[in-house]
């Protein structure tokens, strides 16, 4: 592959970064249709960039700390301009946003004592990215015109919130407790 198109999973991933403030524009602007699709093209690079990477051998330590940075910006920009907008609880927002912090603000701590630590998402991680992107989708619908779907949003909005606090319960418990005690 040409050193060109072995940039194109870094380029998709840049392009969710890019997403986030004209997501924020277009919520603001409470264009539920466009935000809905917005989101949706920003989630169709997540999975493409990965798909790429790897098919195509082109993956890179740049794209592997870009595209959860990249991730958590879409979801905490959605995630924040729902809830100004008040159409998602502010307790919501603050789990996911907290989960976050908590996981980030670790890891750095974690590669300043102990040098560079490899990012592996578990299981319970990729469900709660699942499920907190299904729920802002969830959302958007349901304040478009296209489709009203209100007990499958609450339904969500609680297994987003558990799954958040299994997620980041998860990552302390692997990172902070028991690594020191294998340690």
């Amino acid at each position: 592959m040409t050193s060109v198109t072995s940039h194109i999973p870094n380029i998709l991933t840049l392009s969710r970064i890019v997403a986030a403030p004209l997501l924020i524009v277009v919520l603001r602007n409470e264009n539920y249709e466009l935000a809905l699709i917005l989101f949706i093209l920003a989630g169709m690079t997540d999975g493409l960039d990965g798909w790429i990477a790897k098919r195509f051998n082109c993956t890179s330590e740049l794209g592997a700390s870009l595209d959860p940075l990249a991730d958590k910006i879409i979801i905490i920009a959605a995630y924040g301009m729902l809830t100004i907008l008040g159409v998602i609880p502010f307790w919501l927002m603050m789990l996911v946003i907290f989960r976050d912090l908590v996981i980030v603000g670790g890891y750095l701590v974690l590669t300043t004592l102990d040098g560079n630590i490899p990012m592996q998402p578990t299981f319970t991680s990729k469900t709660n990215t699942f499920l907190q992107i299904t729920f802002v989708i969830a959302v958007l619908l349901n304040n478009t015109s296209w489709l009203f779907i209100p007990y499958l949003t609450e339904t969500l909005m609680f297994a987003v919130a558990i799954s958040t606090i299994a997620s980041g319960t998860q990552y302390v418990w692997v990172w902070g407790i028991q690594r020191n005690y294998n340690n």
